[in-house]
């Protein structure tokens, strides 16, 4: 059972949410908080598996919420759900450590396979902000946090930093001198290892720790 905190400051949209969830057995709703102060509190209470966290919200903001619940609560996910879709909240919220960000337009059946996806290690985010993911990633020099390499070759690496600018397995292939089925293996390779399922969670993945080489 996959335990979640919902947190936003509009009481009618945490109900609503709850009657999402509660339309899956194999999730359950610990508690709903409305400022990031009380999901912060509940969080260390409650020791859910993942927060759904708005933005935008009085006392603390869902930034500085996430910051704090990964450094009490690391092992709890946090997944963003907000009605902000320009670059400055979506990036702050990867810099302080969110695992995935949807705007509230997204459909119930993909917000809740988002919250299945995000507990079991995946990164979602919502396909209208995924071009500047690209963006960033591809012009931001040292990443968000500390380097983590996840064990990739210098080969992985580079397909990494191809994968990030957005190029095709055709494209990273005739850069390379390799076959396109080369490609596609190593591609599959390096989505296992970094625990993701396509090429948009391994620009978050890249973005969050640094992973890009600039040149």
């Amino acid at each position: 059972m996959i335990k979640v905190l919902i947190c936003d400051d509009q009481i009618i949209v945490t109900e609503g949410l709850a009657k999402i969830i509660a339309s899956n057995a194999e999730i359950i709703v610990t508690g709903t908080a409305h400022d990031g102060q009380e999901a912060l509190i509940m969080t260390e209470q409650t020791q859910p598996d993942l927060v759904l966290l708005d933005l935008k919200m009085p006392v603390m903001n869902g930034i500085m919420a996430t910051r704090k619940i990964k450094e009490h609560s690391p092992g709890t996910k946090v997944l963003i759900l907000t009605t902000y879709d320009d670059d400055e909240w979506l990036f702050d919220a990867l810099k302080a450590g969110a695992d995935g960000y949807l705007l509230k337009d997204t459909p119930p059946e993909e917000l809740l396979k988002a919250i299945q996806g995000t507990v079991s290690g995946k990164s979602y985010i919502d396909p209208n902000v995924t071009s500047k993911i690209i963006k960033k990633v591809s012009s931001t020099p040292s990443g968000f946090q500390e380097k983590t390499n996840y064990n990739l070759s210098p080969r992985e690496q580079e397909i990494l930093t191809f994968i990030a600018q957005g190029l095709s397995n055709a494209a990273i292939a005739d850069r390379l001198y390799l076959s396109e089925g080369t490609i596609r293996n190593y591609t599959s390779d390096l989505f296992q290892k970094l625990g993701v399922s396509d090429r948009t969670q391994a620009a978050v993945v890249a973005i969050k720790h640094g992973l890009v080489d600039p040149t």
